[in-house]
C-alpha cells in the first residue's frame, strides 16, 4: 500500500530520533518516496546529511535555504505530499501544531498541507501524560490528525512509562493500514480466515494432529488486511506471529474452531477456511498420561467423527462467499470438485501436498482454484503470499459477478 506514496516524514529533536532513520529505509524499501523535514532541535542528534543519504533527496530544515528547487520550501511540500508522518513527534510539535503555531519549516508545512497527517508521540512518561499534551493531542484528533499511540516501557531517561516511539516495523504496519482503510479495495469488507491444524487429545500430553503450519491462512489474513479488509483469523496452534491488525482467536481442537467460526460467520462477507481440521478425535480421553505398556500388546484408539466445519458453514449461507482448501494426495479434481457440490461453495483452493513445493510447512505452494461451474483455474508454483494475492483477486471478482 506504500509503493509510490510520497511522504514527507517530519523529525523532531528526540532521543528516539534514530528509529527515523531507520525508517527512512523501511520505507524506501516499500517503494516509497520520502522527503525529511528536521526541526532545528533534531539536527542536534542526527545530522541532515544522514537523513538526504538514506532517503535520496535532500533534508529540509529551513523555510530560508536557498535550493534553487522551490520558491516557497514549505508550500512546495505541502502540495507535493500523499502523507505526512511526525515521528517522533515530541510535545513541542505537538504544541505548537494543536496552537496552529508556524515557526519553523515543520510546523509550516504541518499547517499549509492538505494532506493526511499522523503524529507518532515520543517523549518522557510526564511530558506525555502531562494533560496539556494530551489535551493537545486531542485537539489535533478533533482536527483530523491520526495518532498512533506510544508503547510504554523503559526510556531513554530511566523512567518506565508510556512515551516510547513503537519500533520500526509496528510504524510501519500502522502506515500500511491507515493507508489500506483509506485507499484499499477491501474496505468495508469483512473477512473471516482460518489456519493451521487443530489437535485432539488423546491425553494430557499426547494429541492427533496434523503437518499444518498455518503459512497458507496468515498470507490470505495479511494480504487481506493489506487491502483494507476487517479480518477475523481464526487459528490453530500455530508459530507464526499472526498479522497486525486481525482480530485472532485461537483454537485448539475442531470443535472450538466450529464454534469460533459461527460465532463471527452471521456478520462477516467472505469465508476462506485455509485450515488443516483433524477430522477424526479420539473416542475417549484419557485425564491421566498414557503409560508405555508391552509393545505386543499395542494400543488401539478408537476414533469418532470431527464435525464438518466447511459443510455447516456452507448450509448456513447467505451473504457469505464461502471458500474452502482441499489439501489432498490422489484424484485431486476429483475430490476438490465434489467437495465444492457437497458443501455449498463458491470457489475451492486445491492442492496436491504430496508434490514438492505444495505441502505442509513450505513457503511456496502449487494449487487449482474450482468453481461451482466447473471451471478450473491451474496456476504455477509460487510463493504463498502470492497465491493470497490471486485468491483474492478471483474472490472480488467472483464475488461480484454472483452479487
Amino acid at each position: 500500500m506504500l509503493n509510490g506514496k510520497k511522504i514527507v516524514l517530519g523529525v523532531s529533536g528526540g532521543i528516539a530520533i534514530y528509529k527515523a532513520v531507520d525508517l527512512v529505509s523501511k520505507l524506501r524499501k516499500r517503494g516509497a518516496e520520502v522527503r525529511v523535514v528536521m526541526t532545528e532541535h533534531a539536527t542536534k542528534f542526527v545530522s541532515p546529511l544522514l537523513f538526504s543519504e538514506i532517503s535520496g533527496n535532500p533534508a529540509a530544515v529551513t523555510m530560508w535555504d536557498n535550493r534553487g528547487e522551490h520558491s516557497v520550501e514549505h508550500i512546495a511540500l505541502a502540495k507535493w505530499a500523499d502523507l505526512l508522518v511526525v515521528a517522533p513527534a515530541t510535545a513541542n510539535i505537538l504544541a505548537k501544531a494543536a496552537c496552529g503555531l508556524a515557526d519553523d519549516l515543520l510546523s509550516t508545512v504541518l499547517l499549509a498541507t492538505p494532506c493526511p497527517k499522523i503524529v507518532c508521540p515520543a517523549m518522557n512518561s510526564g511530558m506525555y501524560t502531562n494533560p496539556a499534551t494530551q489535551a493537545n493531542l486531542e485537539t489535533l484528533r478533533r482536527r483530523g490528525y491520526t495518532v498512533m499511540e506510544p508503547d510504554a516501557g523503559h526510556l531513554a531517561c530511566g523512567v518506565n512509562g508510556p512515551g516510547r516511539l513503537p519500533e520500526v516495523p509496528e510504524i510501519i504496519a500502522f502506515l500500511e493500514r491507515f493507508t489500506a482503510l483509506r485507499e484499499g479495495r477491501l474496505r468495508g469488507l469483512r473477512f473471516l480466515v482460518t489456519a493451521a491444524g487443530t489437535r485432539e487429545p488423546i491425553d494430557p500430553v499426547r494429541y492427533v494432529g496434523n503437518r499444518s503450519s498455518g503459512k497458507m491462512g496468515y498470507a490470505v489474513a495479511r494480504e487481506a488486511l493489506l487491502q483494507g479488509a476487517d479480518v477475523t483469523l481464526v487459528t490453530g496452534p500455530s508459530a507464526l506471529t499472526p498479522p497486525p491488525y486481525a482480530k485472532v482467536v485461537r483454537v485448539e481442537t475442531t470443535q472450538q474452531m466450529l464454534d469460533a467460526c459461527l460465532a463471527a460467520y452471521p456478520d462477516v462477507d467472505v469465508v476462506i477456511k485455509a485450515a488443516a481440521v483433524a477430522d477424526f478425535k479420539p473416542r475417549d480421553v484419557a485425564d491421566q498420561k498414557i503409560k508405555k505398556i508391552d509393545p505386543e500388546d499395542g494400543m488401539t484408539v478408537v476414533m469418532d467423527q470431527n464435525p464438518d466445519i466447511l459443510k455447516i458453514l456452507g448450509s448456513h449461507k447467505q451473504q457469505q462467499f464461502l471458500v474452502g482448501f482441499a489439501a489432498e494426495t490422489q484424484h485431486l479434481l476429483e475430490n476438490a470438485a465434489a467437495k465444492v457440490r457437497k458443501k455449498n461453495l463458491d470457489m475451492i483452493v486445491a492442492n496436491d501436498v504430496s508434490q514438492a513445493g505444495a505441502g505442509f510447512n513450505t513457503d511456496t505452494n502449487i494449487v487449482k482454484f474450482l468453481y461451482p461451474d466447473g471451471t478450473v483455474e491451474s496456476l504455477e508454483k509460487m510463493s504463498k503470499d502470492d497465491v493470497a494475492l490471486r485468491l483474492i483477486d478471483r474472490v472480488l471478482e467472483r464475488r461480484a459477478a454472483k452479487q
